[in-house]
């Protein structure tokens, strides 16, 4: 078996999957939710379904056979859960994300608080000098 840092790094939409799973078995739908809630960002329906299949073929992710009660549940769903394999790489992206993070600070890119030194700021400058998201057309 691969070690959890050959899968590394993730996509973004790879570890919010993963975390979201690192909580409970979910169903597509509840994935979807739980990262709007925890991000505040909507990940696309294709974006997901594209990534889980890919989860599934490495191993991170595995489907249920098992389901909830019937009266509660819709049979065309399908759940999902993270594997032993999964855990451990999305612990090994934390970790990863982690040292970032504190290289950021000592950058003085990020604040104590995670926000960038100015406040707001710091974002809108770097909006105007003309840094745009990963596949943004804007």
């Amino acid at each position: 078996m691969a070690p959890p840092e050959s899968f590394l790094p993730l996509t973004p939409v790879v570890f919010d999957i993963l975390v979201s799973l690192a909580t409970q078995d979910r169903h597509g739908y509840s994935i979807l939710v739980d990262v709007r809630e925890r991000t505040g960002h909507a990940l696309r329906a294709g974006s997901l379904y594209r990534a889980l299949n890919r989860l599934l073929d490495d191993g991170l992710v595995e489907e249920l056979d098992e389901r909830p009660d019937p009266a509660l549940d819709d049979e065309r769903r399908r759940y999902y859960r993270l594997t032993p394999l999964g855990r451990g790489v999305a612990v090994a992206e934390a970790a990863r994300l982690e040292v970032q993070v504190k290289n950021a600070r000592t950058a003085r890119l990020l604040t104590a608080q995670g926000t960038p030194p100015g406040g707001a700021a710091g974002a809108g400058a770097a909006r105007r000098a003309g840094w745009r998201r990963r596949g943004s057309n804007r």
